[in-house]
């Protein structure tokens, strides 16, 4: 099956997430701020937060609630996959980059101007600036939607690919205006 290319709508319904994905986290700020200077705050909440700097993967689990002012994601469990950088400068300080980020379980991301995706798993990876949605991929703006078994956002090259499946076609709703 060929995949259905969606050039305009659906990349912008997951811009705020994919925005999220790509700052800079500092350890001191892990779940509280992405990024510094003007980009706002982050707030993350869940029942729990486990940082494994061996690995390099901090995880909030249960009941996760991560907010922006202009988004907000549900889901059941966030890992933050990081690499220590040493940041320039005189002082030498050590910040972290993350290298990619999941959203497991009942993912639910809104916009605060409107739209909405869901699935049952996200995975952004910075490097390559694409963010992937597994597990019923459903994403939503107004009257129209798309849906497939896997939904692939390229950032940079501001195109998106919905995928089906032999058990799952892409399937398209676009309302007219």
């Amino acid at each position: 099956m060929k995949p259905l290319k969606c050039c305009t709508v659906f990349p912008a319904l997951l811009s705020a997430f994919i925005f999220l994905m790509a700052q800079p986290v500092f350890p001191e700020t892990l779940g509280k701020k992405l990024g510094k200077g003007d980009n706002p705050t982050i707030v993350v909440k869940a029942d729990s937060l486990e940082i494994d700097n061996k690995k390099k993967v901090a995880t909030f689990a249960g009941n996760v609630d991560a907010r922006r002012d202009d988004f907000t994601i549900y889901c059941q469990k966030i890992q933050l996959f990081y690499v220590d950088q040493e940041s320039g400068g005189s002082s030498k300080k050590m910040k972290v980059r993350i290298e990619k980020i999941v959203a497991s379980g009942n993912v639910k991301i809104l916009r605060s101007g409107g739209g909405e995706a869901t699935a049952d798993k996200a995975v952004y990876y910075q490097d390559k600036e694409m963010a992937v949605l597994t597990g019923n991929p459903v994403v939503k703006q107004g009257n129209n939607s798309v849906e497939g078994s896997r939904i692939t956002l390229y950032m940079k090259d501001n195109r998106s690919v919905i995928e089906g499946s032999e058990n799952r076609k892409v399937k398209a709703v676009l309302a007219p205006r």
